[in-house]
């Protein structure tokens, strides 16, 4: 199996995972894998009450590379700061409570349940 293939299976399955996570801690997925031209990609637009969440997925084998938590790099912070203000320009503008940038780390194991980390405000 070619490996970019192996790795978007893998991110689509840890965005799945995570998805899930935030629909369970109560939040509303408004949408996924959301594209602004070359700017990038928000992998998931999410509602926290009045608290517009834009959240960055990182999913990792046990053992490979750093661990998704530590994903999120300052220029990374910025990039996906734009890309929330695009969101919210295409989408009527900031909600009361406004925006908040967290993060999900997926760690698969070899054996045994994904790992999911939700991080709250982490930029």
């Amino acid at each position: 199996m070619n490996t970019h293939l192996a790795r978007s299976a893998l991110g689509r399955y840890g965005e799945e995972l995570a998805a899930r996570r935030l629909a369970d801690a109560g939040m509303t997925v408004l949408e996924r894998n959301w594209r602004s031209g070359r700017t990038g990609e928000i992998d998931i637009v999410a509602r926290d009450g009045d608290v517009l969440v834009v959240c960055e997925v990182k999913t990792r084998r046990t053992g490979r590379f750093q661990h998704p938590m530590a994903a999120i790099t300052p220029a990374k912070a910025t990039r996906l700061r734009r890309l929330a203000e695009r969101w919210l320009q295409e989408h009527g503008g900031a909600p009361p409570g406004g925006v908040r940038i967290d993060l999900v780390g997926v760690v698969l194991p070899d054996r045994g349940a994904p790992v999911v980390e939700h991080a709250r405000g982490v930029a």
